[in-house]
């Protein structure tokens, strides 16, 4: 397996030289294209709230402002890829419909990669960030500092749909790494599985990993931060929201934990 294309939403602002150094590292092994996609507010998001049919000077002064914004963050995305050194790198600026722009991009991308900002939903790529996650269902890289691609990968399963998904999703990454170890809490959940399956499918695909059992535990996500920081293990690779949405955001869920932790960098998958 392969990826051919990465993507890293840009907002125009101070988080976008970090995102695209973190998509580059991730597409150079796979000879991949790192791709910035510009992703600005969208003026249609706010016409509905200046009124059918009208548009006096304040509405319009507004509009104007916001459009002048969208043209100085592409300004800036543009500058961020153009000191990029990456020989197979491509810059997008998304137009109105932005969102649906977004969504078509990632469709038809292998990965996309944020920062550690819109994932705990702070700044304009926030919503961004879910969308990409929880509405289209990409796999999605956090990158975190001390990201590094070869290294030692732990690989959270639980034997459910999204966890599952995303440790198949994750095969490249996996067959890049120096290590792979299989993170499982089976008293963490009422469902059994075997994590010697998960390490059986791997060998088949031609990449060796270790299981490490964890002790019991009420809540799965400190024990497998804990687990993952004694492996030294680079990334974390996770399904995300396995529980409703709704429910995960009231009562935070192992999703918002490792969202809301400095290390490691994450690769999600809903």
């Amino acid at each position: 397996m392969s990826w051919a294309r990465i993507i890293a939403p840009m907002s125009g602002g101070a988080g976008d030289a970090a995102a695209v150094a973190a998509a580059v590292m991730l597409a150079e092994p796979f000879g991949a294209e790192a791709c910035g996609v510009y992703t600005p507010a969208d003026v249609a998001d706010v016409m509905p709230w200046m009124g059918e049919g009208f548009m006096g000077g304040v509405q319009t002064t507004a509009l104007e402002s916001l459009k002048e914004a969208a043209r100085a963050g592409e300004a800036n995305a543009q500058a961020v890829m153009d000191a990029c050194s990456y020989a197979k790198k491509r810059f997008i600026s998304l137009q109105t419909p932005v969102w649906a722009g977004l969504s078509a991009e990632s469709r038809l991308s292998d990965v996309v990669v944020f920062t550690d900002d819109p994932a705990r939903g702070r700044g304009p790529l926030g919503e961004a960030f879910q969308q990409m996650l929880a509405d289209e269902q990409r796999p999605v890289l956090i990158a975190r500092e001390g990201l590094k691609i070869g290294g030692v990968v732990a690989v959270a399963w639980d034997g459910g749909k999204e966890a599952s998904r995303a440790a198949r999703l994750a095969l490249p990454l996996l067959e890049k790494a120096a290590k792979v170890v299989i993170l499982a809490a089976p008293k963490a959940t009422s469902r059994s599985f075997d994590p010697k399956r998960l390490q059986s499918y791997y060998a088949a695909r031609g990449v060796e990993a270790e299981v490490d059992v964890l002790p019991d535990s009420g809540d799965a996500a400190p024990v497998l931060l804990y687990a993952t920081k004694k492996a030294q293990a680079d990334i974390l690779v996770a399904g995300a929201f396995g529980h409703p949405r709704l429910q995960e955001f009231i009562f935070g869920g192992t999703t918002r934990t490792l969202l809301n932790a400095d290390q490691p960098s994450l690769f999600l998958s809903h």
